[in-house]
């Protein structure tokens, strides 16, 4: 039986007041852990229906992957996404529940995270969110499959250096390139296996502080997702996207968007193309907002963003010890 349980971004928006100009941000792939939402559904009985009506939309048990695991169930990328988007909106339920005022300026996900983002703008229901990010998933490990590849994070060194050494390696066959800027000193890099292994002496050379292989078997936000682009495409064009009650910031262009076609095209052009992260948070700062929300699961977002400006504040928000502190303030 289908379950009851609607977010509805226009009356959470609208029926909060606070004088205090916030932005939510949006976990991706990378932060999730087995007992995702698991205490939260405990406590909250909205968070609990969101998660079993995931299970409805999808047709399988999500919250038991998601609550129980195992980790390399869970860490599929074709569960992953999911289990972050289903919590993530499970907490803006929560904050809707029990009447917080907290009414975001600027919304922005991380990756995959854009799609929980957009949810919480307005722009996309959590039944065709969810079905967008279970296929996102399901493409991007195809695509991994007939293109194989993996990522690598750099640290202590800047973009230009980075990619300069990328250029260096890549050649018409095998390629890397910067797949996500997470912060000063932080880059995550994308491409096939062999390019990766040949550009991690160099950038060492080149000064890098750090070169850590992850553990991912997909190059994603490079040209070996390109595999998946026209069927991707498609599925985006058959889901239902609105404009935003709220500027999203987009990953592509680090700029807020509002109209439904920009959100569409910043969608398509993630697959593969870099995440613009620190951008992004910079032009949030820029717009004078100091006060970030992590809406998920774990701080990932939060070190990243204190680390790109240590004068802001940047709190997560994701289990029942989060909201017990939000509410103490």
């Amino acid at each position: 039986m289908k379950r009851a349980v609607n977010f509805t971004a226009r009356k959470f928006l609208t029926n909060l007041m606070d004088d205090r100009k916030i932005a939510f941000v949006f976990p991706g792939q990378g932060s999730q852990a087995v007992g995702i939402g698991r205490s939260l559904s405990q406590v909250y009985p909205v968070a609990k229906e969101t998660f079993l009506q995931a299970d409805d939309i999808l047709g399988f048990p999500l919250s038991h992957i998601a609550w129980e695991g195992p980790d390399d169930c869970l860490n599929d990328t074709i569960n992953t996404q999911p289990a972050l988007f289903t919590h993530s909106i499970a907490v803006l339920q929560v904050i809707h529940s029990l009447n917080l005022e907290l009414v975001p300026t600027y919304v922005a996900g991380h990756s995959m995270g854009e799609l929980s983002a957009l949810v919480a703008a307005g722009a996309l229901s959590f039944s065709e969110g969810l079905k967008l990010v279970r296929i996102r998933g399901e493409l991007m490990k195809r695509s991994g499959e007939i293109s194989p590849g993996g990522m690598a994070a750099v640290l202590g060194l800047d973009i230009p250096q980075i990619e300069q050494v990328c250029l260096q390696v890549s050649t018409a066959t095998e390629i890397v390139q910067v797949a996500n800027d997470n912060c000063p000193g932080q880059v995550v890099i994308s491409g096939s296996n062999s390019a990766l292994e040949s550009v991690q002496p160099m950038l060492e050379q080149a000064g890098a502080r750090r070169v850590i292989r992850l553990a991912v078997s997909i190059a994603a936000h490079s040209p070996y997702m390109s595999t998946s682009q026209e069927d991707f495409n498609k599925s985006i064009a058959s889901t239902l996207i609105k404009n935003s009650y709220v500027p999203v910031i987009g990953n592509v262009t680090a700029k807020p968007l509002i109209d439904a076609d920009d959100i569409k095209n910043d969608l398509q052009n993630q697959l593969t193309h870099r995440v613009r992260w620190t951008e992004s948070v910079k032009f949030i700062i820029s717009e004078g907002i100091s006060d970030f929300i992590e809406i998920g699961n774990g701080s990932v977002l939060s070190g990243l963003i204190k680390r790109i400006d240590h004068n802001v504040v940047a709190t997560p928000l994701g289990s029942p010890e989060d909201f017990q502190r939000l509410e103490n303030l």
